[in-house]
């Protein structure tokens, strides 16, 4: 199984994110947290699910 979050999380700590934005949809994921690195894969979406996890550490950052 591929680590999704945690190389997600990495990636936030390693300072590459740049932006987020929810959306009401992202092709098949409604709603969708969007998050935006400066290093590829460039956009990765968040499920519903996951957003309250999310939360406090973009509320850190931004």
């Amino acid at each position: 199984m591929y680590p999704y979050h945690n190389k997600i999380k990495q990636r936030i700590k390693n300072g590459e994110l740049i932006k987020f934005e929810f959306v009401d949809k992202y092709k098949t994921i409604s709603p969708c947290l969007l998050l935006y690195f400066n290093t590829e894969p460039y956009i990765r979406p968040i499920r519903e699910h996951r957003f309250e996890e999310y939360k406090p550490i973009l509320e850190s950052i931004f």
